[in-house]
């Protein structure tokens, strides 16, 4: 099965910028140690994706969402959330290559919202922009399952080719252009795209592309429009690099917030601590030479567990005699 596109200077443009922005990323070496920040990053893709898709919850009420906080809205937009966020969890986890984990990602996105949950959809559908306008008529369901065994047949063949920004996009695309299911399909095409480029590397399991699509949300289906009108993808594969490389701009500026952020103070206890080895109050306290308990809690302690930076081990007893932190690895 062939996807028409071309490669253009403005691809290889944004792939060469992308890929210098990932390697000052990992320079920083310090995305692993921020997990707040890349918690915070997946809640804002969880909350731009829905929203795209006329979910009314604000940001900070997606966040309480996660976070167990009891949320006054909509109950089917609470659902979707607590869905999402156990959707994105599986980013690294899964084989993105597999109908059967498209599937059962899908059941997991569309639990108690829809009837054809993890099943293709039985009956037509159609693609509306955000104001919604008509864009186009998906294929007939009965096309739905050959369509998708191609387009997984033609990324799993073509994944150590085709560059994975590029075949990512395509993906995209034509994932749209098919609809595979009666509901989900722009949030399960975002997620697979993440997908895809975390089994590439990594650092993309964290970075929230939704949020720049939401940005370009009119764009973004103008663009998808004008694809399939011209019978080639080209201009969405470029729409997507734009997306990303815009998107690695901001989350360098946000790492480089968060490294100054941390104080001597903080980085003097991080550098006493071995990654995933516990220690209590009383031998942190002696690898730094102090004496002050009180200090030692206000100056060094509560910091680093407000900025996420180390963890506790019983945190349902934070107070607990027998009480040790660690870092994460």
């Amino acid at each position: 099965m062939k996807y028409p596109y071309s490669i253009t200077n403005t691809m290889l443009d944004y792939i060469g910028s992308i890929m210098e922005k990932i390697g000052q990323i990992r320079n920083y070496n310090n995305l692993n140690k921020m997990p707040v920040l890349r918690k915070n990053m997946r809640i804002h893709s969880i909350h731009s994706t829905l929203a795209i898709e006329a979910n009314s919850l604000s940001l900070k009420e997606v966040k309480d969402v996660i976070n167990d906080v009891l949320v006054v809205g909509p109950e089917q937009e609470i659902i979707e959330v607590k869905n999402a966020y156990k959707a994105y969890g599986l980013i690294g986890k899964i084989n993105p290559y597999e109908i059967n984990n498209l599937l059962k990602v899908h059941r997991i996105l569309t639990s108690m919202l829809v009837e054809e949950s993890g099943v293709f959809r039985s009956g037509n559908e159609g693609v509306f922009d955000e104001a919604g306008n008509y864009i186009f008529i998906a294929p007939s369901p009965d096309l739905v399952p050959d369509l998708v065994k191609n387009l997984f047949d033609f990324i799993r063949t073509k994944k150590d080719i085709i560059n994975p920004l590029i075949l990512s996009s395509i993906f995209h695309y034509e994932f749209v252009f098919i609809h595979p299911f009666s509901n989900g399909n722009g949030r399960m095409a975002r997620l697979w795209q993440n997908m895809l480029l975390a089994d590439w590397k990594d650092i993309f399991a964290y970075v929230p592309l939704e949020s720049l699509i939401k940005n370009y949300q009119s764009d973004y289906y103008k663009t998808i429009n004008d694809c399939n009108n011209a019978g080639d993808c080209t201009k969405f594969i470029e729409f997507m690099l734009k997306m990303i490389d815009e998107t690695f701009t901001d989350l360098i500026d946000k790492i480089s917030k968060e490294v100054a952020n941390k104080n001597e103070y903080v980085n003097k206890l991080l550098a006493v601590m071995d990654y995933n080895v516990p220690l209590s109050a009383r031998e942190m306290m002696k690898k730094l030479n102090l004496k002050s308990k009180q200090s030692f809690r206000k100056v060094y302690l509560n910091p680093s567990l407000d900025m996420g930076i180390i963890k506790m081990t019983d945190p349902d007893n934070p107070t607990s005699k027998n009480q040790k932190y660690y870092k994460e690895d």
